[in-house]
């Protein structure tokens, strides 16, 4: 299957979703830390549809930035999260969700799973099937992230 095939697909189904109703959107910028059969950096930004707290969408798209077999490479990543959290009568609103997703680059696509800490701190796993090498290296196998999102409201009103 061809990976633009599958991005494309991909959205088309998460796009759809937003269709139906009326959905609030908030940017935030993203930071963290891929181990794909070897460490990288990641840093981008996503989108963050919500109509309730109960059920989250997301969307982003970053860089995945390290260095292999002493040559540094950049892959462009993109990816789909559901977050949910169905706990009723909560004092503070939800404080964790659980996460469903896929990420995609040109060198593999990966479905995931984890936890988040109210949509912020994510922590997540999944098993990455390779699409091709990343200079001479298969990017398969064990997928982990640990990624901090920053809502862009928090660092503009950091700033006034």
């Amino acid at each position: 299957m061809n990976f633009r095939f599958a991005i494309t697909i991909l959205s088309v189904f998460f796009l759809s979703i937003f269709t139906k109703a009326q959905y609030t959107m908030h940017k935030m910028l993203t930071v963290g830390y891929t181990y794909q059969n070897q460490s990288f950096g990641e840093l981008g930004g996503k989108l963050l549809f919500l109509k309730n707290d109960d059920v989250i969408y997301r969307l982003g798209a970053s860089a995945l930035m390290g260095s292999t077999h002493s040559e540094f490479a950049i892959m462009p990543k993109l990816q789909a999260d559901v977050l949910l959290n169905f706990q009723k009568d909560v004092d503070f609103y939800h404080s964790y969700y659980f996460l469903i997703g896929a990420e995609g680059t040109n060198k593999y696509v990966a479905p995931k799973i984890g936890v988040t800490l109210f949509g912020i701190l994510d922590l997540t796993g999944g098993y990455a099937f390779p699409i091709d090498n990343l200079n001479g290296k298969e990017m398969k196998g064990l997928n982990v992230n640990f990624t901090l999102n920053i809502p862009t409201v928090f660092i503009h009103d950091m700033f006034k």
